[in-house]
């Protein structure tokens, strides 16, 4: 038996600079995001089945012959990349209930890097991080055919606090943010997070702000410069200019594409900031999912107050990627 466990993650800024129509062609040669993972997990069990066939266990229960009869895509591709066709169950879990929808924590990035890394682990190969990552880009952008960017693949396989850039030539680096632990702290303990109840297809938001991306070339650089905007801030201590360039960001961000935010997402957010938040955003494509608010420790019963019709969700960040938590082979 293999189990994984596979992080989501927080996206701060940079969000769109990650497609490759944008850092393939923007001035800098490169698009670039900060996230972190979050202690939100996927877990993929795979183990042997003793009469040959492929069991698939998730909100439903597929029994197939072959991987080609999987109607699951993520784990349909993933049985193919890795090269295995029959004789195993896959047993799919997560933290959330809701992770296998729409709600901006890159779940479905999570699963496709959860279940290659398990699948892998299972025929006794050792990948990367980086590999996984760009295996699940290949599962879900070109297999798929996906209209997304790929800083999510990245983000969960690498895991941690980083700053992400995507270039040109196709390499991608990540950096960890560097600052003094009691900033990270006050970061964390200045961050509030509500889910809207709205689940949606990030595929339909996505693909229309990638159409735009070409209209949308200066908002997307503006969000590029963010991004270092924000690593400083947080190098120099200044937390609460973090706050501020969340609200900037949102507002750059919404640009992009009408369907980014709606009245429900606009009525929370202006809740938030006259509750005395700082700043915020929709985490992941937009149109729903979570709502991240940044507003100092002292107004948080204010602000909890102004969202009490809304779920507040505890989270921490976390420092460790996807990784293989039980190896019985």
């Amino acid at each position: 038996m293999i189990i994984s466990k596979t992080p989501l993650r927080m996206s701060f800024f940079g969000g769109g600079t990650d497609f490759k129509d944008y850092f393939e062609n923007c001035k800098f040669g490169y698009g670039s995001t900060i996230s972190t993972s979050i202690d939100m997990n996927v877990y993929i069990t795979v183990n042997e089945r003793f009469d040959g066939k492929l069991h698939i266990v998730y909100n439903e229960s597929e029994l197939c012959d072959h991987a080609s009869e999987v109607k699951h895509n993520i784990i349909r591709n993933a049985l193919q990349i890795v090269g295995i066709d029959t004789g195993i169950e896959i047993i799919y879990m997560a933290d959330l209930p809701i992770a296998g929808v729409g709600v901006g924590l890159a779940s479905s990035s999570a699963l496709s890097v959860g279940v290659l890394n398990a699948l892998h682990a299972y025929k006794g190969e050792h990948v990367s991080k980086r590999q996984l990552a760009e295996e699940a880009c290949h599962l879900e952008i070109d297999l798929m055919g996906q209209p997304i960017g790929i800083q999510d693949q990245y983000a969960v396989a690498i895991g941690g606090f980083n700053r992400y850039r995507f270039h040109r030539n196709g390499s991608v680096t990540a950096e960890p943010v560097i600052c003094k632990k009691e900033v990270m702290e006050e970061l964390h303990s200045n961050l509030l997070l509500f889910f809207t109840g709205i689940t949606r297809d990030s595929g339909t938001i996505l693909g229309n702000q990638k159409q735009n991306i070409s209209d949308r070339m200066d908002q997307l650089d503006e969000l590029v410069e963010s991004v270092d905007r924000a690593y400083e801030f947080l190098a120099d201590g200044d937390v609460d200019q973090w706050g501020y360039a969340l609200d900037k960001a949102w507002q750059t961000k919404k640009q992009l594409s009408g369907k980014i935010s709606n009245p429900v997402i606009d009525e929370m957010y202006n809740a938030a900031m006259g509750a005395g938040a700082l700043g915020g955003k929709i985490l992941g494509a937009g149109g729903g999912g979570f709502l991240l608010v940044y507003a100092r420790p002292e107004n948080h019963e204010k602000v909890k107050e102004a969202l009490k019709d809304y779920k507040h969700v505890d989270f921490n960040f976390t420092y460790g990627g996807s990784q293989i938590i039980f190896n019985g082979r």
